[in-house]
């Protein structure tokens, strides 16, 4: 294209901004989110569940953790013992895949839970 042309896209852009579509967006002045930190190279999909209040994303080894850590509440909702054997034993089960290095993302090095400790605790809490 010879200089001293404007594009078609350049000229729509152009006429935008004399009409002051652009005036007053939201941000506007603003520094960029994150802007003078460090870079991650994921920073768009951590904005996009963020933004889209996402849960249940992300790699299998920190839903493993999370899943670990919440596993209480979890338990609060089993009626018998026999699924809370059930809940914790199939935790248990990836919690090993992940400690051996077969599920994605960073290392997991939760200790497996004791069965009998975990439901002996259940089982007061639900008497409680």
């Amino acid at each position: 294209m010879p200089s001293g042309h404007e594009s078609r896209v350049e000229r729509q852009i152009r006429e935008a901004q004399e009409r002051g579509e652009f005036d007053n967006l939201p941000g506007a002045g603003s520094p960029l989110p994150g802007h003078g930190g460090t870079y991650d190279e994921n920073w768009w999909i951590r904005d996009w569940v963020r933004r889209e209040n996402l849960t249940g994303v992300g790699p299998a080894s920190l839903m493993i953790r999370k899943e670990a850590e919440q596993m209480p509440e979890r338990l609060d909702r089993e009626s018998s013992e026999a699924a809370v054997r059930d809940v914790v034993t199939a935790l248990n089960e990836r919690i090993v895949l992940a400690r051996r290095g077969l599920v994605d993302g960073p290392p997991v090095l939760l200790p497996v839970f004791d069965v009998e400790r975990v439901v002996e605790t259940w089982r007061r809490r639900r008497n409680a």
